[in-house]
């Protein structure tokens, strides 16, 4: 088990409509809203956080709100899909609510033994629900979504690239990830390699799919910014930044996101990665019980509050938690 970078901890998407990103992913998919904040670097736009009751490592779901810009399709060089685990038994359940809700959405029967439902959220941004037996608990908040049904957290995400060669490495030699198995899945001709972060850990996939024929991405409304693996304190991301640094890839210092901190590089397809500590989590400015149900800034932006707050767009939340 690599201990050191076992799982995700978050994968951070772009919308153009915080309320209507808001509204599927607490209403439809049920999650809990569990941080409203701003983008750090870019302090005018919304930056929603989404999980299980706590926002633990591997389950969050965040999004930058860039009202009024483009949407795309992502493509190669890009993070092209987020997969979700949730019970084997509650597929059906999903068939129906996915139906009810109005969201279209194919079936993939044989992807490493797995059955897995792929649909689009309503900025096209590609998102799966995996049928697993994975051992995490149903958060037992208030949801729209019964109990046994709910979202355990993340299963893997998708990479597209035109060349996994150098990723492969990558993943295998500095990261420490270990090859599952290479597959076909229905429907598909094109196969994809999957690796883990853990053998022990949910939330620990990443597939490399090759597509040399598809265009580049472009980072924009509907596509998925970065994902971050989890590392347990800041004394091992400071090591894994030495490490990256002498390997050759550019990695950022370390900054303070408040709820973690955060180190950044660029893969050689061109994903961005993220390695964030698992502490301090998200109940350092909102009791457990309250979270997600106000405005949280930063220090720095604290003194800026108001005119903060009247330039960004009102939103509705959710029912208590």
């Amino acid at each position: 088990m690599n201990d050191t970078l076992p799982r995700l901890h978050h994968v951070t998407a772009i919308t153009g409509d915080a309320q209507r990103n808001l509204d599927f992913y607490t209403g439809t998919l049920g999650l809990r809203l569990v941080k409203i904040t701003i983008n750090f670097d870019d302090p005018g736009a919304y930056h929603l956080y989404y999980g299980d009751d706590l926002g633990r490592p591997g389950t969050i779901m965040t999004f930058f709100a860039w009202p009024g810009q483009p949407a795309t399709q992502s493509g190669a060089g890009q993070t092209t899909a987020t997969a979700f685990a949730v019970p084997r038994q509650s597929l059906a359940f999903w068939r129906e609510r996915l139906t009810t809700e109005g969201v279209a959405f194919s079936e993939i029967a044989s992807r490493f033994g797995d059955t897995v439902l792929a649909f689009a959220d309503p900025d096209g941004l590609t998102t799966e629900l995996v049928g697993t037996d994975d051992p995490r608990p149903a958060w037992p908040g208030v949801s729209p979504v019964p109990t046994e049904h709910r979202i355990r957290g993340f299963h893997g995400v998708t990479l597209t690239l035109h060349d996994g060669a150098a990723t492969d490495a990558l993943l295998r030699n500095t990261l420490g990830f270990t090859p599952v198995s290479e597959a076909d899945e229905s429907g598909s001709a094109t196969p994809r390699m999957r690796y883990t972060a853990s053998t022990d850990a949910p939330a620990a996939f990443v597939d490399i799919v090759t597509r040399p024929e598809m265009p580049l991405g472009q980072t924009a409304v509907g596509t998925i910014h970065h994902i971050a693996w989890s590392t347990p304190d800041d004394a091992t991301q400071l090591a894994w930044q030495g490490q990256l640094a002498a390997q050759g890839l550019q990695v950022t210092p370390v900054r303070d996101r408040s709820y973690f901190h955060s180190i950044y590089f660029g893969t050689p397809g061109g994903v961005l990665f993220e390695i964030a500590t698992d502490s301090p989590g998200f109940a350092t400015d909102e009791a457990p019980e309250s979270l997600g149900t106000t405005l949280q800034l930063p220090p720095q932006y604290e003194p800026y509050r108001a005119q903060l707050q009247q330039a960004l767009p009102p939103l509705r939340l959710p029912n208590a938690k």
